[in-house]
């Protein structure tokens, strides 16, 4: 980015230019605003003004070229093939019916794309990015797209920037690859000015899309939207082309498979009918244009697309936010989840229970008036603290300080955040890594003094004294630091998170510490605090289903192994005692010592984890095979949530960082949601397969009549016009296929093992089912009754059946028997599709209504095509008689029973199977 411009004015609205590197007072004055904000009604007038603050699509329209795409792909390509060759040898009615049915596919395809996109597009809803500001003199949150020139933004760690602003105070590491490409993050202050520079150097300048990865705090907005330096960048570069989801793209092979096999079928028998079986050219080629209709399955990528889309929207409604397609596939095979324990496993609504100090230990409310330990340990809870009580939609900040700070008060110290912010000299922020957080304060009788609380671990070895009860230091001697890891253990064993809080009074003439190592050093300890924060009543339940899918499930946490422990055991992670890893045991290992714990170790707890702990668990399990989904919420998470196979932020407690780098975002930060979007994700998948059953089963009774004709040198009439095909393959087989996307999971669907990440989506045992099971049953019922039919009428092999002839009008009742078995097969076949293991009657016959409507659907199409006039003439049909159709009422029982039977021998053999493993005998197959 060398080449950009130096500090120059820039448009922050209509009529106004500024430059945001000029003086700050200068600055706030052209912007009308102030340290303090703007007020609610200003900034929503500026609103008007300045527009949204959101990047607006630039480029064109682009419907016409994702409505060409539907015209090319692989299965599209056979059907211009087969009105080609139609078209050649002189049959342009059958080429014209198949251009018609490409163009009507092709726009069933776009709309259901556009839906899909749409569905997909309508979940920021869900999530709309937050940016706290100052309105109205108070710190609160507002949408970023109402963000607006004049905002003082209070940003924080973990925070994506949301709009050009120039800081007011404080200072903080930024992250600005997203606009400079530079992978290390930079300083900017409020101190440092800078105008002579290109103004993405200037260090007290921020900007949009990037993200706040330390410290802390305040700026004025001076550009918005397309104003802002990210979205110059935006107008002039061209949108990204969405990739394939790994489902679609094993689709996609699919179907160039399927078109692959269909030419060279089509090519091949051209020659057999002709010379083997003496068929006219004419007659081989209609063969031919027949055969490669009836192998397209031409509503499958529009309908797996619309199943992805349908997926991801009802997960949302479920609490779970997935940000693209593919992620529903992925989800389905997870076995392991990799979770945080705080506000995931529990409810993270920390209460204070018991604080301990030199003088004893009590609850906040029946603690000692005169405790001068207590009251210095409280105004310390207040003063190192970034959270707030006073926010009109309530406390606002991290769980754990809102209840510190609500111990605060209960103890009579004053929790007015201004006044806070006016004491605050410095502030060294929480760091994972240090597991402890500091901040400089000044007290109303002038002295400096640090304030430091954190992990008992981290704050413990860095005190040298206590505070007595008379309020004065006294020496750490070794009995008491034993005696104070016995009091933390004591309480983590309960499942309480325990805190260490200590001071240190800075000597007269002694300059603030620049760095937190200067400040955290020979501390005095005032006590620590004890904090329940109870499991979700609804996590015992959802551990059980992963247990019971076969889905590991390791808890990765920054507290105490003790409280870890406890937890894990309340809610059934752990059964027996679990292997508790710390991150200093975790460091010494290697990576062949990793492996082994975690493939040799069931249950298994990471305690004191560090980000990069969670980074280098995800890579080890991914490289073993596994599918991970792992949890986080903090700036630091993210590097761990990317290399996850599904990254799980959490929507509430997460910062912004974590979202983006998320695949999915748990609006409710709860564990039994991940659980539901795993169930969410098999049922989708499963649903995708019963379909592709559904629709591949139908290619056997498409292709059979015209081998039945071709093979017996047309002895045997074409049992199936081109154009009664086509009018099958479009009009009856779409809307049960969509209505069989909407099934309702199948029983059993959480007691099955995870799905291989190398499993394809089209295996060879649906394929045997789906074309020489459900296919063949189907086309021998087809091929029934139009023998019935004209065998009745005296027809007998070589007979002619031309229009003219006696038998020309049974031959039409004949093709249209045929087409009315292929439809009644068909229904078969969709109930069949619905379960792939379990029995029809345990998901209930009628639990899908849309299935229900699709068949209602066909039939009546159905009818129409066999009764109507213009239909008759249009394709060849002839009204049936009763009797004909009394023929063809068994056809679906027929099909979806044998299918019905195949499924319980199965489920027979695999029981009796189990049983004779369960005894120890040797068991025959899997």
């Amino acid at each position: 980015m060398g080449g950009c411009p130096m500090a120059e004015a820039v448009d922050v609205e209509p009529g106004v230019r500024l430059d945001p590197t000029e003086r700050v007072d200068l600055l706030l004055r052209d912007l009308r605003s102030s340290r303090s904000g703007l007020t609610t009604r200003e900034a929503q007038r500026r609103l008007v003004h300045a527009g949204p603050n959101e990047l607006r699509r630039r480029g064109g329209l682009k419907w016409p070229g994702e409505l060409a795409q539907q015209f090319t792909h692989p299965l599209a390509l056979l059907l211009w093939a087969a009105a080609g060759l139609a078209w050649a040898v002189g049959i342009e009615p059958v080429a014209i019916a198949i251009v018609v049915v490409i163009v009507i596919n092709a726009a069933f395809a776009f709309v259901q794309e556009q839906h899909a996109e749409k569905a997909v597009e309508a979940l920021a809803a869900y999530l709309p990015m937050r940016a706290k500001v100052l309105r109205d003199g108070r710190a609160s949150e507002v949408e970023a797209i109402e963000l607006v020139p004049g905002d003082v933004l209070v940003i924080e760690e973990g925070d994506r920037v949301s709009a050009d602003a120039r800081l007011l105070d404080g200072g903080i590491e930024v992250d600005l690859s997203a606009l400079t490409g530079e992978s290390m993050p930079a300083f900017r202050s409020a101190d440092l000015v800078d105008s002579r520079v290109p103004l993405l150097h200037a260090r007290d300048l921020v900007f949009s899309g990037t993200t706040c990865t330390e410290g802390e705090a305040r700026a004025v907005v001076f550009a918005t939207g397309m104003h802002t330096e990210l979205g110059r960048i935006a107008a002039l570069s061209e949108r990204v082309k969405k990739d394939d989801s790994p489902l679609e793209t094993q689709v996609r092979r699919v179907a160039w498979l399927i078109a692959l096999i269909s030419v060279l079928l089509g090519a091949a028998f051209i020659p057999v009918a002709t010379l083997g079986a003496g068929l006219s050219f004419l007659n081989a080629v209609i063969f031919a244009v027949g055969l490669l209709v009836g192998n397209v399955p031409e509503g499958l990528l529009p309908v797996i697309t619309l199943a992805l889309a349908i997926g991801v929207r009802g997960l949302a409604r479920r609490g779970a936010v997935v940000k693209r397609l593919s992620a529903v596939e992925t989800l389905g095979s997870t076995d392991v989840i990799c979770t945080d324990k705080t506000g995931t496993l529990t409810e993270n609504r920390m209460r204070v229970t018991i604080i301990s100090t030199a003088t004893g230990s009590s609850a906040p409310d029946r603690a000692s008036p005169g405790d001068v330990p207590l009251a210095h340990l409280a105004i310390a809870m207040a003063a190192c603290n970034n959270a707030r009580l006073d926010d009109p939609g309530g406390a606002v900040g991290d769980p754990t300080e809102i209840a510190l700070l609500n111990a605060s008060a209960e103890l009579g110290v004053q929790v007015d955040p201004d006044d806070r912010q006016r004491r605050r000299r410095r502030q060294f922020h929480f760091d994972p890594a240090r597991k402890r957080m500091s901040t400089i304060d000044e007290d109303t009788d002038g002295q400096i003094r640090v304030h430091t609380k954190g992990a008992p671990e981290a704050v413990l070895p860095r005190c040298t004294h206590e505070l007595d009860a008379g309020g004065h230091p006294r020496p750490l001697t070794p009995q008491r630091r034993t005696a104070l890891d016995e009091l933390v253990d004591a309480q983590a064993q309960r499942g309480l998170r325990v805190l260490a809080v200590a001071e240190r009074d800075l000597a007269t003439g002694e300059n603030i510490p620049e760095d937190h190592e200067q400040a955290e050093r020979d501390l005095v300890l005032l006590g620590t605090t004890a904090m329940i924060d109870p499991p979700r009543a609804e996590v015992p339940d959802a551990v059980v289903n992963c247990h019971e899918a076969g889905i590991r499930i390791i808890v990765i946490t920054g507290d105490h192994g003790l409280t870890a422990t406890a937890i894990a055991a309340q809610v059934g992670i752990t059964r027996d005692e679990p292997v508790v890893v710390t991150d200093d045991q975790l460091d010494q290992m290697n990576e062949n010592d990793l492996d082994k714990l975690l493939r040799e170790t069931t249950e298994l707890i990471f305690a004191r984890s560090s980000p990069e702990a969670k980074l280098r668990i995800a890579d080890a399990l991914r490289d073993a095979g596994h599918v991970v989904a792992m949890t986080g919420d903090g700036a630091n998470d993210a590097p761990a949530l990317r290399r996850a196979d599904i990254g799980v932020a959490m929507g509430r407690s997460g910062t912004d960082v974590a979202r983006e780098a998320s695949t999915m975002v748990l609006t409710d930060d709860n564990f039994a949601t991940i659980t539901e979007a795993i169930q969410a994700g098999r049922q989708v998948y499963d649903n995708i397969r019963k379909f592709i059953v559904y629709i591949f089963a139908h290619a056997t009774p498409e292709v059979t009549p015209f081998l039945v004709f071709a093979l017996s040198g047309g002895a045997i009439p074409l049992p199936l016009s081109v154009l009664q095909l086509l009018a099958f393959d479009v009009g009856t087989e779409t809307l049960p296929a969509l209505a069989l996307g909407r099934e309702p999971a199948e029983p059993g669907l959480m007691r099955r093992p995870p799905r291989k990440r190398s499993e394809p989506v089209v295996t060879a045992p649906m394929l045997l089912r789906a074309w020489l099971f459900l296919g063949v049953i189907a086309a021998v019922l087809a091929m029934a009754g139009f023998c019935y039919v004209l065998l009745t009428a005296g027809w007998r092999p070589g007979a002619p059946t031309a229009p003219g002839t006696p038998l020309h009008h049974a031959y039409l009742q004949a093709t249209t028997m045929t087409f009315l078995g292929m439809v009644a097969g068909q229904i078969g076949t969709a109930f069949a599709a619905r379960t792939e293991h379990a029995s029809l009657r345990s998901i209930g016959a009628l639990s899908n209504p849309l299935l229900l409507w699709g068949i209602a659907f066909e039939l009546l199409l159905t009818v129409a095509i066999i009764y109507l006039p213009p239909l008759q003439e249009l394709l060849g049909t002839a009204a049936l008689t009763p009797d004909m159709l009394a023929f063809v009422l068994p056809y679906p029982v027929i099909v979806w029973g044998a299918d019905e039977l195949r499924r319980w021998l199965l489920r027979r053999r695999k029981h009796r199977f189990t049983e004779d493993a369960n005894r120890g005998r040797p068991v025959e197959c899997q």
